[in-house]
């Protein structure tokens, strides 16, 4: 059913008299022929035209065996229904009493000369094999077995210039439920089927009772092996019946050498193998030690319970690696190795384990207590030294609030954190290690008082000494990390919080799990900060497709965390209150509004009303109102978290902070401009004194306090103010809608107003082409 051209049509073709007819088929070309049957590329004249592949017993052949074999091929394939199986159209006999049945006709070349021919890269080849993954899965899920995977059944066509891999001869399937009868599915006792280099060990011993699904695995195996390292685990040396022993007794006993060694082993066919691949020898050999060496090795375990269990958990573990996220596959272990040792050399080790016990018994024992005793000694030794340390540490900290050094004067808790933060560069410079967890401890204590510009240098600093110490992806370097992508989110430095941000959730996933909770807080964290800065984009396809991603990342985070941390966890629920707030910036109201009302009624249930996360969430129900142009509703909510946060955050926190922001807005929604106006300025005043001038909500209360300006008919101070705000990195979002917003519509006609639009275009098109 292969070829490596198009099929020629009937009108290319002699007389269709001077071909053999079959009904409605004339056999054109032998394509290929096997023990029982015969292979002819076809042309069907009726009731439609089309190249086809015809598959007719050969003459003499026709005994119960083959003829039942012939038939259970033919069920076999029709019963699958996959766009990776040739599908059977057609069967009857001839005149003379031989059985056929029509298939499509795979105009395609086996799957690793493709791969090769094409020069197909690692991934590309990877991508294809999904495919036949995907096709194998499909037949066992209809309960077939195929028992002959090997590339020569495996041929690849293009569709659409895109190469689609398409599995033919099912001649040697087996059948696992009752879709198809024993007699059909005919089975000779004891008989060896299948190909010897793509036979599996259980198939090799001739036991059919061990062929089950893995059986097909490990052939997939095989083919994944000669698609990566161009060759097969096992050669055979020569012909014949004794060459072929060789080989099935090398797959029944032997280890295959790493896809990586093979390179090597190769010799001068290597630089032939990895130009095929796109890649030079040793870079080649790189890519594939490692974690392709050993998904490729589990697939081909002697033990077939260590084998992947099925197709879809091998092409699972692919796109694990393709995602570079931690595979299920590992580098087999010491005591792995150990017993294959002893498996292969029972004999010998039983006598040698004999006499080694007891002369290694008392050695070993007695190395076992020294050592123990060493490293409880050097343990209490390090942990007295850091004990010491810590206690002056703390001791210098608290020595503010003494009465000799206070002088009288009552000190905060902040005073006490200021002294901290100033001695650790000094106080712990004998342990840096200790320093870099006092400065990671005292940086997120300064992040939650919502001190971002004293939280910073401490984090840096930490994520420095760890990096150095600990080397860049251990758990507590990428904890550091995880907490500056938030100090750097709070001041504002977007696309570089969304930078460290994405390389810690990448290195967690690999180092500790997609669904590590460390993981998943790095996932909600980077949902957030794309959502940020969409909300930040002018209207448009570039705006839609972050907001798109943001919504992505937060809808996966919620999906981990109800089947991980149960539906009424609260990182759970903080999740929903994202999703909500990522849906109202889609300007999916309706849906944000419900989404937070549901969750604010269990965090308010399982957290409390004066948690901050209910806080925030409540924030985020009020926002939906107000877009709903339901004010009033909204202005009483945002009233409620206001005053709560001041109680709980402080006056000064950013929640507090944006929380009067969007009260701000709704009063001034009603009409009410002079008490928005007061109240924006207050606001104003404590963002530019914690968060800085040209901090972004910074610039957006001085943007929403022009706009009240203008709106009262103060123009001069309308358009100061607006200078002020552009001037101080104004939101390109909110700066397109200066010219045909309501707010501004006093100071349309204004000389000095139309300057200002025009430099806000020409800025706004600045920022995007940067982008």
């Amino acid at each position: 059913m292969s070829g490596s051209a198009d099929p020629p049509t009937l009108n290319e073709l002699p007389p269709e008299e001077s071909f053999p007819r079959i009904g409605p088929y004339l056999l054109v070309k032998l394509l290929g022929e096997g023990g029982m049957g015969e292979v002819w590329l076809a042309e069907q004249t009726e009731p439609l035209r089309r190249t086809v592949a015809l598959k007719l017993i050969k003459a003499g052949m026709d005994t119960r065996a083959v003829v039942a074999r012939f038939d259970s091929e033919r069920q076999v394939l029709a019963l699958m229904k996959h766009p990776n199986i040739a599908k059977v159209f057609d069967a009857g006999t001839t005149e003379g009493g031989r059985p056929y049945f029509v298939m499509e006709y795979v105009a395609g070349q086996a799957i690793t000369e493709y791969a090769d021919k094409h020069r197909l890269t690692i991934k590309e080849r990877l991508a294809l094999f999904l495919q036949v993954c995907d096709a194998v899965q499909h037949a066992h899920q209809v309960a077939i077995i195929h028992r002959d995977l090997k590339p020569a059944n495996v041929l690849v066509e293009e569709v659409d210039r895109k190469p689609r891999p398409k599995i033919i001869d099912f001649g040697l399937a087996k059948a696992m439920g009752p879709q198809l009868s024993d007699g059909t599915m005919f089975t000779e006792a004891g008989a060896m089927l299948g190909t010897p280099a793509y036979m599996s060990p259980e198939q090799a011993e001739a036991s059919e009772s061990g062929v089950d699904t893995r059986t097909d695995v490990y052939s997939l195996g095989v083919i994944l092996y000669q698609l990566l390292s161009g060759s097969l685990p096992f050669d055979a040396q020569g012909k014949g019946p004794a060459a072929r022993q060789a080989l099935l007794s090398q797959v029944i006993s032997q280890d295959p050498p790493r896809p990586s060694s093979k390179i090597k082993i190769l010799g001068d066919s290597s630089s032939r193998v990895a130009l095929e691949r796109r890649e030079e020898p040793r870079t080649l050999e790189r890519h594939l030690r490692g974690e392709l060496d050993w998904i490729t090795l589990k697939a081909l375990e002697k033990d077939r319970k260590r084998r992947y269990g099925s197709p879809s958990e091998l092409a699972a573990d692919i796109q694990r690696y393709l995602r570079k996220e931690p595979v299920t596959a590992g580098a087999p272990g010491a005591t792995y190795r150990a017993r294959k040792f002893v498996a292969r050399h029972r004999a010998w080790v039983a006598v040698a384990a004999g006499g080694a016990l007891l002369l290694l018994g008392f050695a070993v024992t007695t190395t076992l207590q020294a050592r123990r005793i060493a490293r409880e000694r050097d343990r209490a030794n390090r942990q007295a030294e850091a004990s010491a340390r810590v206690t002056e540490f703390m001791t210098n900290m608290f020595r503010v609030s003494d009465p000799s050094e206070a002088r009288g004067n009552q000190v905060t808790a902040r005073e006490i954190l200021d002294q901290a933060s100033t001695q650790a560069a000094s106080g712990l410079a004998k342990d840096p290690e200790l320093q870099a967890q006092m400065m990671d401890v005292m940086g997120a204590a300064y992040w939650n008082l919502g001190l971002s510009s004293r939280a910073r240098p401490l984090l840096e600093k930490a994520v420095d000494i760890r990096t150095r110490l600990l080397g860049p992806e251990d758990p507590a370097t990428l904890f550091s990390k995880h907490r500056l992508a938030l100090v750097l989110y709070g001041q504002g430095q977007f696309a570089e919080a969304e930078k460290l941000d994405r390389e810690v959730l990448e290195a967690r996933r690999r180092v500790l799990g997609a669904e590590n909770p460390d993981t998943l807080r790095t996932l909600n964290n980077l949902a957030t900060i794309v959502g940020r800065q969409a909300r930040a984009m002018p209207p448009g396809p570039e705006r839609d497709a972050r907001l798109a991603e943001s919504e992505k990342l937060q809808r996966e985070h919620l999906d981990i965390t109800r089947r991980v941390l149960g539906p009424e966890h609260p990182n759970t629920l903080g999740s929903m209150g994202n999703l909500a707030a990522t849906l109202a910036d889609a300007g999916r109201y309706a849906d944000a509004e419900q989404l937070a009302l549901e969750t604010a009624d269990l965090q308010r249930r399982v957290l409390g009303p004066d948690h901050p996360n209910t806080l925030g969430n409540l924030m985020n129900l009020g926002f939906c109102l107000e877009k709903l142009h339901r004010y009033g509703e909204a202005e009483k909510v945002y009233r409620e978290v206001v005053e709560t946060q001041k109680e709980v955050l402080g006056p000064e926190h950013p929640d507090t902070l944006l929380s009067m922001d969007n009260l701000n807005n709704v009063i001034a929604e009603q009409g009410r401009y002079a008490e928005a106006e007061k109240l924006c300025r207050e606001t104003l005043e404590v963002r530019r004194r914690v968060l800085g001038p040209r901090h972004p909500d910074t610039a957006m209360s001085e943007y929403e306090l022009s706009g009240l300006l203008a709106r009262q008919a103060r123009p001069s101070e309308a358009l100061a103010m607006l200078r002020q705000s552009v001037d101080h990195g104004l939101d390109p979002a909110a700066a397109l809608e200066i010219e045909n917003g309501d707010d501004f519509k006093s100071l349309q006609g204004d000389p000095r107003f139309t300057t200002l639009v025009a430099q806000v275009k020409e800025r706004a098109a600045a920022a995007k082409e940067k982008r």
